[in-house]
């Protein structure tokens, strides 16, 4: 990694661990880096499903002539590959600092843990909007949080595991 992203990276963290203080007696650091580099990637996925889904899509059927994507689809399929990339780099760099996997083996993980997450994704937003007769964005912050759970112990447990030996210390 070069000194520009060292110092980007070196930032975020200070950014997030001064904001860690006041609740270090309840939560381990690992998880609150979790919550706020996830935090953050939420609300881009969610800022940026809303502008796709509402203003690029225009709440539009996307017709490919060989099959058509509901627009809350179309928006969810657009919106992913920027935060699965962001997703990776706040997880990697700095959350699961700790992992003695290597970058390769972690992003191939890491694109299994998100494919259970775009599945859960499509389920849940196909069941809410369609059969649940919700709002679309409504729909998606529902489903958020249904995959941030499933995602955290996909990402501790799998993706970014630490032997047992770097955990305690």
């Amino acid at each position: 990694m070069g000194n520009f992203a060292l110092n980007i990276r070196s930032l975020i963290i200070q950014f997030i661990d001064y904001f860690y203080v006041p609740f270090r007696k309840y939560i381990p650091l690992e998880t609150f880096r979790y919550a706020a580099t996830g935090g953050f990637n939420t609300t881009l996925d969610i800022t940026l499903y809303f502008i796709c889904y509402n203003f690029v899509l225009d709440k539009n059927i996307v017709d490919l002539k060989i099959v058509a994507i509901s627009p809350y689809i179309a928006a969810f399929l657009i919106v992913f590959p920027i935060t699965f990339l962001t997703g990776f780099l706040l997880a990697k760099y700095i959350t699961f600092t700790n992992s003695e996997i290597r970058g390769r083996v972690q992003l191939i993980r890491y694109m299994l843990s998100v494919t259970g997450s775009v599945l859960l994704n499509y389920v849940f937003l196909k069941f809410l909007v369609e059969f649940g007769g919700l709002w679309p964005t409504l729909a998606k912050l529902i489903t958020t949080g249904i995959v941030v759970i499933y995602s955290f112990f996909v990402q501790k447990f799998y993706t970014f595991k630490t032997s047992k030996m770097a955990t305690a210390s």
